[in-house]
């Protein structure tokens, strides 16, 4: 296992994002093509994919994605994950490690799209991507009742805003929902946006806004589908939001726990004191990050068939 010094990590996240935002603004000194291979490369050399787990590309009707399978699958139990990176950034072979480890401790093939970015496409397309490809595993067999869609960050806030829109086109539900460290108000108006930038250690209130203004085009910052805190999200299956107490996302994540609650969805709220944005990637190097999975893993489990 690669070892890992947490606060240098981080730092070192926190430059290669502000790289992301300049690039996709036209302003770095690098190409957008080129800060998104060396961000994969950073992720997969810092979070290698975990022995006991096979990853193929598909085709997820017309949406690019990859199927991982460990070991020890449970047939017919399913993981759609949906990964971070601002809409701007990340990719499938970046998050082989996270996504491995979470296919093992669930024990189940997971689906992880590899959703159009922007500026490229601009939102909904990442929305649109999660919801066809969820669409894809539903034809291809597998019972709503046995899916749980999961992700991080961009990820963790399509984690109900995908599906809110399923919802909306009539697809069944998935028995249960995982948002990590939610990127779920693209306002940007909590108030841990405030009292926490500078001590969230990944990301900060004004490279959020940039990426806002670069993944959003014509869109508002409140639409629904960009942030859940203002969606209807009535009839949605049950939903764990997992956030760190560092992370200036905070308190955008409470709001989008109490909207939840007040829209009658069973939610459940974790929030990890001192940890920092998505810290479960850092689950083979910190107490924290490998119990923030194994809890993620546990509330999947809660909320499928007994295997």
């Amino acid at each position: 296992m690669v070892s890992i010094d947490v606060p240098a990590f981080y730092r070192e996240w926190a430059a290669r994002s502000g790289g992301v935002f300049d690039a996709a603004a036209g302003v770095g000194p690098d190409t957008l093509a080129d800060i998104r291979l060396a961000y994969r490369e950073f992720f997969r050399d810092s979070f290698p994919a975990p022995d006991g787990v096979s990853f193929e590309a598909v085709d997820a009707d017309g949406v690019a994605a990859e199927w991982a399978t460990p070991a020890a699958a449970v047939t017919g139990r399913y993981l759609v994950y949906l990964h971070g990176g601002a809409y701007l950034v990340g990719d499938p072979l970046g998050y082989r490690g996270l996504v491995g480890t979470l296919a093992q401790r669930l024990r189940a093939g997971v689906l992880v799209p590899d959703y159009r970015l922007a500026p490229e496409a601009v939102f909904p397309a990442a929305v649109e991507d999660a919801v066809a490809a969820y669409r894809w595993l539903l034809a291809h067999g597998a019972r709503p009742e046995n899916v749980v869609v999961a992700g991080d960050s961009a990820g963790g806030a399509m984690a109900i805003s995908a599906l809110v829109a399923a919802r909306d086109q009539g697809l069944p539900l998935p028995a249960a929902s995982i948002a990590i460290s939610p990127w779920a108000n693209l306002e940007h108006t909590g108030a841990t946006m405030r009292t926490l930038d500078g001590i969230d250690p990944s990301v900060n209130r004004a490279g959020l806004s940039r990426a806002a203004d670069l993944v959003l085009g014509s869109t508002p910052r409140h639409s629904p589908l960009a942030s859940p805190v203002f969606a209807d999200t009535r009839g949605l299956p049950p939903v764990l939001i997992q956030i760190g107490g560092h992370e200036v996302m905070l308190s955008d994540a409470i709001r989008l726990a109490t909207k939840l609650a007040e829209d009658a969805v069973p939610v459940r709220l974790d929030v990890a004191p001192e940890m920092g944005h998505v810290w479960h990637l850092l689950a083979g190097h910190l107490p924290a990050a490998a119990k923030a999975a194994a809890d993620a893993a546990a509330f999947a489990e809660e909320h499928l068939p007994a295997a």
